[in-house]
C-alpha cells in the first residue's frame, strides 16, 4: 500500500496540533528567549546575523506572535469593534471599509457584526466585543438606551456613535444632516411645481427617519403647503409595506404627483412601483444607490457620504484612545442633492 505521510512524521509527536512557541524558535535558532522576543517585537540590541537566524527559524516553524501577553502588559488589544445595523445594506459597505482603513493605519484590527435593527442584539454584540477587550467601539445604534455601555466607557473603552445618536448617555456622535437633506430634496420637488408630495420612510422611532420626516414637513411648511396625513407613511422598509403605501398614495382621487423616499431600500421599491404605472410621477430618494444613474429617468437623490461618516467616526475614536479629546461632540456632515431626471419631472397633466 502507498505510504501516507502525516504531519506527525515530520515533527515530533508532542508538537502535533500545537502552535510553535517562542521557546521553539529559540531552540531552533540557538538563542535565548529574550533575543527572540526582541526580534519579534522589533526591539534593538540584536546583531544582524542573529536576527537573520531567528527570522529563518520563525519562517521555518510558521511561528505567529501571541498578542495575549502584550495585552496584559500594555492594556491594549489593538482591535476595535464595529456594530452595524445590517451588513447586507449597501450603505454600510463604504462606512465599514472606511472604519477598517483608519483602524489599519493605526495598526488595529476591526471586528464587526450586525444588530439586525434589534436593540437587544445590539447590546449583546457590543458587550461581547467589550468582553473580548476591544480598545474601542463604533456603534450604529438600534436601541435608544445605551446606559449599558457606561461601565465599559468608564473602564476606558473609547466609544463613538455614527449615523444615529446614543440614547440616554453623553457620547461622541457623527451624523449626516438628515433634516437639511430631506428639506432640500422636498424643496427641489416643490420648485418643479409639485404640491401633492408623498413621504414614505422608515420606522418613526429611528432617529434618521424622524429627522427626514421633519425635513419633509419643514419644506412643505416653508412653501405654505398643508400636509395631509394620507401623504405620509412610516414603518418597516419591507418591499411589501412600501409597495402598499406607494400604491395607496398613487390611487387616491387626487393622487400625489411626487414621492420623497426616506432611504435607499424604500427608493428601490418605489422605482418598481412607478415602473408599473403609465402616469408620470416624480421621485427623489434619500441615499444614493447602485445603478440609480442608469435608470430612465435617472433617480435624483439626496446623497450622504457614508465613507466620510465611517472615517470621521474612526478618527474620532482613535483620538479618544490617544487621549486627545475631552468632551463628547456631535459632528454633522452635509448631504448633497444629485439631480438625474426623476426629481425634475413636472406634475402630470
Amino acid at each position: 500500500m502507498p505510504k501516507t505521510t502525516h504531519r506527525a512524521d515530520r515533527h515530533p509527536a508532542s508538537r502535533y496540533g500545537n502552535r510553535p512557541t517562542m521557546k521553539d524558535v529559540a531552540a531552533r535558532a540557538g538563542v535565548g528567549l529574550k533575543t527572540v522576543s526582541r526580534v519579534v517585537n522589533g526591539e534593538p540590541g540584536v546583531t544582524p546575523d542573529t536576527e537573520r537566524r531567528v527570522q529563518e527559524a520563525i519562517d521555518a516553524l510558521g511561528f505567529r506572535r501571541n498578542d495575549s501577553a502584550r495585552v496584559l502588559r500594555k492594556g491594549r488589544t489593538a482591535s476595535i469593534g464595529l456594530v452595524l445595523e445590517d451588513l447586507a445594506d449597501p450603505f454600510y459597505g463604504p462606512l465599514s471599509r472606511a472604519v477598517e482603513e483608519v483602524a489599519r493605519s493605526h495598526g488595529a484590527l476591526l471586528i464587526n457584526g450586525s444588530s439586525a435593527e434589534d436593540p437587544e442584539r445590539e447590546r449583546e454584540l457590543a458587550l461581547a466585543l467589550c468582553a473580548r477587550r476591544v480598545d474601542g467601539l463604533v456603534v450604529i445604534p438600534a436601541g435608544d438606551d445605551h446606559r449599558y455601555l457606561e461601565p465599559e466607557i468608564r473602564a476606558g473603552v473609547a466609544t463613538v456613535f455614527v449615523d444615529r445618536p446614543a440614547g440616554r448617555i453623553d457620547a461622541d456622535v457623527v451624523l449626516s444632516d438628515n433634516f437639511g437633506g430631506a428639506r432640500d430634496g422636498v424643496a427641489h420637488l416643490i420648485a418643479h411645481g409639485h404640491r401633492r408630495i408623498g413621504f414614505i420612510g422608515d420606522m418613526p422611532r429611528i432617529h434618521t427617519a424622524a429627522e427626514r420626516l421633519r425635513g419633509y414637513r419643514a419644506a412643505m411648511e416653508d412653501a405654505g403647503i398643508p400636509v395631509e396625513d394620507r401623504w405620509m407613511s412610516l414603518g418597516v422598509t419591507s418591499p411589501e409595506r412600501v409597495r402598499r403605501a406607494a400604491q395607496e398614495m398613487l390611487s387616491e382621487p387626487e393622487p400625489v404627483t411626487a414621492v420623497f423616499a426616506g432611504n435607499n431600500r424604500v427608493t428601490v421599491t418605489v422605482v418598481r412601483v412607478l415602473a408599473e404605472r403609465s402616469r408620470q410621477v416624480a421621485l427623489v430618494g434619500f441615499d444614493d444607490f447602485e445603478l440609480a444613474d442608469l435608470l430612465r429617468p435617472g433617480v435624483t437623490v439626496v446623497a450622504q457620504d457614508s465613507t466620510a461618516l465611517g472615517r470621521t467616526a474612526a478618527e474620532r475614536l482613535f483620538r479618544q484612545l490617544d487621549g486627545g479629546l475631552v468632551a463628547p461632540e456631535r459632528i454633522e456632515l452635509p448631504t448633497r442633492l444629485i439631480t438625474r431626471g426623476s426629481g425634475e419631472l413636472p406634475p402630470a397633466g
